[in-house]
């Protein structure tokens, strides 16, 4: 799902991932309570999904609720949420020869892995910068403590 970020950025921002067992309605409502519980997220204008049909209504519940911006825009479609497939690719070329996985404990270990190792390459480690890959290299090995 992308948000697209309230305020200078307008041209959205992958917000966060979940990864579920369902993808029903309290799935999709635990999720947007997750990616709209940053500072810089609270009131989104343009919430960007797939069609999903557990979404819709998620949305007009937390709206109903007040947990949501009420004048928030919903914009379903396929081609739509191209940024968040993007984003996923990198997961779908590490996962894809592995043929899935057998548990969802081993799925949520290894996807959080691959998601570390790729925020610097994003821009997402303040003390990275995401054009300068020695640096990112250097941040690795100093994280996970590996020779240089």
């Amino acid at each position: 799902m992308a948000l697209p970020l309230p305020g200078g950025r307008r041209h959205g921002a992958t917000i966060d991932f979940l990864l579920s067992a369902t993808r029903d309605k309290k799935a999709a409502k635990r999720f947007f309570r997750k990616a709209l519980a940053r500072d810089n997220t609270r009131h989104p204008r343009t919430v960007v999904t797939d069609r999903l049909k557990s979404y819709p209504g998620a949305i007009r519940e937390m709206k109903r609720d007040g947990e949501m911006w009420r004048f928030t825009r919903h914009r379903r479609g396929r081609w739509l949420n191209n940024r968040a497939e993007q984003d996923r690719r990198r997961v779908k070329r590490r996962t894809g020869p592995m043929l899935g996985f057998q548990g969802f404990w081993t799925a949520r270990r290894t996807l959080a892995g691959v998601e570390a190792m790729a925020m610097p390459a994003k821009g997402q480690v303040r003390a990275v910068p995401a054009n300068d890959v020695p640096a990112q290299r250097a941040f690795v090995h100093r994280a996970f403590g590996l020779a240089a």
